[in-house]
């Protein structure tokens, strides 16, 4: 790791970890992440998924993103952007909002990546086969470094992360344990 390297906390917004049953474990992961890099003095950015008022970003189009259009119309935004208290940014920090499944789409990510000089991605977050997956993807096809701590994501199915970090996430990323990196 170094100074070229940023730590990314995706989607760890307290209103979306609702649906993530013991989200306390991968809280609890983060926040040992965060810590690690902060220590290190690597690069900590948050990624949160919002939307406009009536979600005009999300399109008839977006089968995916649709299927919550409705809910997203009755939702204070001010409310669903709200990290969790206990991985919630400190000063300095910065809070990248996404409009689709990756954090590069309809972000500007990838400008503060570069403003930054950072070519290395360690990527936490939920949920794995959504914006953990679709960041590091897009991240290795854009020849980031991509590392996914495996401890420190997350989905609602066990099998479906175990396969994403067995078999998915290695054709493109380091995938190690929190412990594992150095």
């Amino acid at each position: 790791m170094g100074q070229n390297t940023a730590l990314l906390v995706l989607d760890l917004q307290s209103s979306v970890l609702q649906m993530l049953p013991n989200a306390s474990v991968l809280v609890n992961n983060v926040s040992k992440a965060i810590s690690k890099a902060k220590h290190e003095n690597i690069k900590v950015i948050y990624v949160i998924l919002s939307f406009r008022p009536n979600a005009p970003e999300i399109s008839p189009n977006n089968d995916g993103f649709m299927q919550f259009k409705e809910t997203m119309l009755n939702i204070n935004m001010d409310e669903w952007e709200k990290i969790d208290e206990r991985v919630a940014p400190l000063e300095g920090d910065i809070i990248i909002t996404r409009r689709r499944m990756s954090a590069f789409t309809g972000s500007d990510l990838e400008i503060v990546l570069r403003s930054s000089g950072i070519n290395h991605l360690i990527l936490t977050g939920f949920a794995s086969r959504g914006v953990v997956l679709s960041t590091a993807r897009e991240a290795a096809d854009k020849d980031y470094k991509v590392t996914v701590l495996s401890d420190c994501c997350a989905d609602t199915e066990a099998d479906v992360h175990k396969f994403l970090m067995e078999k998915v996430f290695i054709w493109g990323a380091d995938v190690k344990t929190l412990q594992q990196l150095d």
